[in-house]
């Protein structure tokens, strides 16, 4: 789960982070009342999603008129496939620095690592592709957090990384960063979020430290804790939520073990490592894989039925190659499951099945009753598929 940036900062204003003074407005209209509340603002879309900027998703509004044509020129475009439904009128700040602080996990070290970064700000990606070593980090303790003298450690450390930075004094960023880095990671703990990033943390002309903007990605894993998320992003929920694809969510609402790929042929496996041998096969015979699909192990006919369907909901599916290997998965199990949903769904794409292991001869005796033919070996079956959904196994 994505929040969005009104969201996010709603959370860094909780635990003592400071924000600018903002507005969310959904139409014009709110729009330029805040300008009128709030002086100068910037107009921001909200969307669960970066480059805004550069996609004339965020605009400097003087005066409420500009503001008012700011969310006018805002509200319902497209950013990068999400359509914008509210924007952030947010008091403009007068910048004079701009610093990269974010908290994530480091899977190789398997640990969370806090990055620091007084290059880049809103150009991060730039700084750590092309001068990684201007980007400071530190790996604290799980339990114990990021101690005061480790943060004023990595704050040395990044600002000799760029050479200094005299926006503030040495002493007086090293009092800055301490609370600030200590309260966004207890933040990313608290909500078990993947990412909690401040970028830009801004340093104004007046030599205030605050968040010039917020994203926080919750761990989809620990979502079932975060309940109350959920319910506070009230009309945002589907926008903050809409960063993960809706099959993949549909796929996770139905206990299946799904990743969308975009490809042709729709995929069912039981065991990860059979459905990726499964995934290069159809690649090996010039299909395109639509999705990654495992059944596991013990699958019964109603979760295949459930994979099938899922399948079927992905509009560029144009065949299926079910592929089993029967340890603990049952062959006639797996037919059932097949017979029922095709029946059910009235299926009438090409559908490819390859069975072997427990109870396989019942389950392809079934299949053939039912009229449908499996294939003998997965290469077969692979290259069936792509044969029967002709110019789309390609695609």
């Amino acid at each position: 789960m994505k929040l969005l940036e009104h969201q996010a900062k709603e959370h860094l204003r909780r635990v003592g982070i400071e924000c600018p003074t903002g507005r969310v407005a959904r139409s014009p209209q709110e729009a330029e009342k805040a300008a009128q509340e709030m002086g100068p603002v910037v107009v921001k879309a909200q969307v669960p999603i970066g480059g805004r900027g550069k996609a004339g998703g965020v605009k400097l509004a003087q005066t409420p008129a500009q503001a008012h044509a700011a969310a006018a020129a805002i509200l319902g475009i497209e950013i990068h496939g999400y359509s914008v439904p509210s924007v952030l009128c947010e008091e403009a700040l007068e910048i004079a620095k701009e610093i990269y602080l974010g908290v994530t996990v480091d899977r190789d070290r398997r640990s969370m690592v806090v990055i620091l970064s007084f290059a880049g700000g809103m150009e991060i990606e730039e700084v750590a592709e092309h001068s990684p070593e201007k980007i400071a980090k530190l790996w604290p303790d799980p339990f114990a957090g990021p101690q005061p003298f480790q943060i004023r450690e990595l704050t040395l450390r990044a600002l000799e990384a760029v050479g200094g930075d005299e926006t503030l004094p040495k002493a007086r960023y090293l009092a800055e960063l301490v609370p600030v880095v200590q309260r966004l990671f207890q933040l990313s703990q608290e909500l078990d979020a993947s990412l909690c990033e401040i970028n830009p943390l801004v340093v104004t002309k007046s030599g205030q430290v605050i968040a010039g903007d917020a994203k926080i990605e919750i761990d989809q894993n620990a979502e079932f804790r975060h309940h109350d998320l959920v319910r506070e992003l009230g009309p945002d929920a589907s926008a903050a939520t809409s960063g993960e694809d809706s099959l993949e969510v549909e796929a996770r609402r139905r206990g299946l073990t799904y990743v969308h790929l975009g490809g042709s042929v729709g995929i069912i496996g039981n065991g990860a490592g059979l459905v990726m041998n499964t995934l290069d096969l159809v690649k090996q015979h010039g299909g395109t894989a639509a999705n990654f699909l495992d059944i596991g192990g013990g699958a019964k006919a109603e979760v295949v039925k459930q994979a099938l369907e899922m399948l079927l909901l992905d509009p560029a599916v144009k065949g299926v190659f079910v592929n089993i290997f029967g340890g603990i998965t049952r062959g006639d199990e797996v037919a059932r499951g097949l017979i029922s949903a095709r029946d059910e769904l009235g299926l009438h794409l090409p559908l490819v099945v390859r069975m072997t292991g427990t109870r396989e001869e019942e389950g392809r005796q079934l299949l053939e009753e039912a009229g449908i033919t499996p294939a003998v070996s997965a290469a077969e079956a692979a290259r069936k598929i792509v044969e029967l959904i002709g110019a789309g196994g390609g695609g």
